[in-house]
């Protein structure tokens, strides 16, 4: 089944209640749509580590994830290296997975296109 929107071009919804995290059939049809991404041990984050040639394209990639985060109200767990960042998604209010962490996780790898 494909998404009628891209989920890169998608926005994110308030999401809030177990009643929204995604079933495992659907996180495994989406992580088709993120495939630089991993799921998380517990199975409850998506996750993926950029890596940059230094540390002011790593920053430059943080501010730029930073502004989509506030833009979408949907904000990630970052680590932030000289030469890397390690970006993982989860929806806290849902207790898992939701869609807006795979919009979010597609419009992080936008950034790079």
């Amino acid at each position: 089944m494909s998404d009628p929107v891209p989920l890169a071009q998608a926005h994110c919804i308030p999401r809030r209640g177990d009643a929204h995290r995604l079933a495992e059939a659907r996180v495994r049809e989406l992580l088709a749509d993120v495939p630089e991404w991993r799921l998380a041990e517990d199975g409850q984050a998506l996750v993926r580590t950029f890596r940059f040639e230094d540390y002011h394209r790593t920053m430059a990639f943080v501010n730029a994830l930073a502004f989509i985060a506030h833009r979408e109200d949907h904000h990630p767990d970052l680590g932030v290296h000289y030469d890397r960042v390690v970006v993982r998604y989860s929806t806290h209010d849902v207790g898992g997975l939701s869609e807006n962490d795979f919009i979010c996780a597609a419009r992080a790898d936008a950034l790079l296109g």
